[in-house]
């Protein structure tokens, strides 16, 4: 018997061998990615891994992927060994295969960190670079409240004082846009996007081109934390209602299927997201994206766990006692303990992915 919350795992370090050695189980082709950039808290090489199945030339390709968001890769890496274990390469279609892509951000996952070893929101960074970024001027006017000189009580309220103040004329889901949908302007900053594309970002390109070239249709499935109702996985499709894959994942998901430009989800508008490197990359395929993005706790909370996260390696000290109470804090607004909310997000991610492969095969 197949224990759900076994899939999960406490730390990057532990997750890794634990993905490779359950795809190896299973037969799949793994690969692997070094980051030569960054290094884990305790000095460990960081991967990029990946595992495929199913036929060399298939049709249709279902694609998971873990940790755009590193500390969220607790979530996705568990779905994805629960995948594995409950036999999900046996049960794909004759003409479909699959590839998981594990720790897409290995340096985020390892230091319980959303961003990359560039403080960069990875989901954020998959705009063109050689082109006037998009602008964020509610952010810029929020920015020194963000990202205060200490981190203690008395700035606390008063960044609380900005916001509300900030809210009070924009409205509450105002002020989630201007913190959270991307900025360009502050480096040390959160939800940056970055200045140029990250090793994460080159490197699952040419993941999608050596792995993806072939196939004609292709679904993709990113996990996410931290919005919404506790345990519930919202399905958010993140492309404009105008884009070609709209149509073709709201005929897979139905009225699960929520839209930030819609003004269905609880996402803001967001620009520069990962999963748009697959419709570039495979321009000939007919991609299909969605993020499932599985509640935690309220917002607050969790924008002010990034918050402190970010102080903490901008301006903090990583030694010391308060840097191990905001890690414990973060990791635990984007990977709630207990067993519950884990079997809550396998049995989400189990349905999504019998849907993507309908949606797939009913071609």
């Amino acid at each position: 018997m197949v224990l759900v919350s076994q899939c999960f795992s406490e730390s990057y370090a532990e997750a890794r061998p634990k993905f490779c050695a359950a795809a190896a189980a299973t037969g799949g082709a793994i690969g692997s990615w070094l980051n030569p950039k960054g290094r884990g808290p305790n000095g460990e090489a960081l991967f990029l891994d990946t595992a495929r199945f199913g036929p060399a030339d298939p049709e249709n390709m279902l694609v998971l992927i873990a940790g755009t968001h590193g500390v969220e890769g607790h979530c996705g890496s568990g779905a994805e060994i629960a995948w594995l274990r409950h036999g999900g390469p046996d049960a794909l279609p004759w003409n479909t295969g699959a590839l998981l892509i594990h720790a897409i951000n290995p340096y985020g996952f390892a230091w319980t960190r959303r961003v990359t070893e560039d403080n960069v929101d990875l989901n954020r960074n998959f705009v063109d670079h050689d082109k006037a970024y998009p602008k964020n001027d509610g952010y810029v006017a929020l920015a020194d409240a963000i990202l205060p000189r200490d981190w203690n009580e008395a700035t606390m309220t008063e960044t609380e004082r900005v916001f509300a103040a900030y809210a009070q004329t924009h409205g509450a889901f105002g002020l989630q846009g201007a913190l959270s949908s991307g900025q360009y302007t502050h480096p040390d900053g959160i939800f940056f996007g970055g200045s140029r594309p990250t090793w994460s970002n080159r490197t699952v390109r040419a993941v999608a081109r050596q792995q993806l070239g072939r196939a004609r249709r292709v679904a993709v499935i990113d996990f996410h934390t931290g919005l919404g109702p506790f345990g519930h996985g919202e399905l958010i499709c993140a492309v404009p209602p105008t884009a070609k894959s709209f149509p073709r994942a709201k005929a897979w998901y139905g009225d699960e299927m929520t839209s930030p430009e819609g003004g269905t989800s609880t996402s803001a508008v967001v620009v520069g997201i990962m999963t748009d490197a697959f419709s570039q990359e495979l321009p000939d395929a007919e991609v299909t994206p969605i993020a499932i993005e599985y509640g935690t706790y309220a917002v607050p909370e969790v924008l002010r766990a990034v918050r402190a996260d970010n102080w903490l390696h901008q301006r903090g000290d990583l030694g010391s006692a308060q840097a191990k109470a905001l890690k414990a804090d973060m990791k635990e607004r984007f990977f709630p303990a207990g067993d519950k909310w884990r079997e809550m997000v396998w049995a989400r991610a189990e349905q999504t992915i019998g849907w993507a492969l309908k949606g797939m095969s009913s071609r």
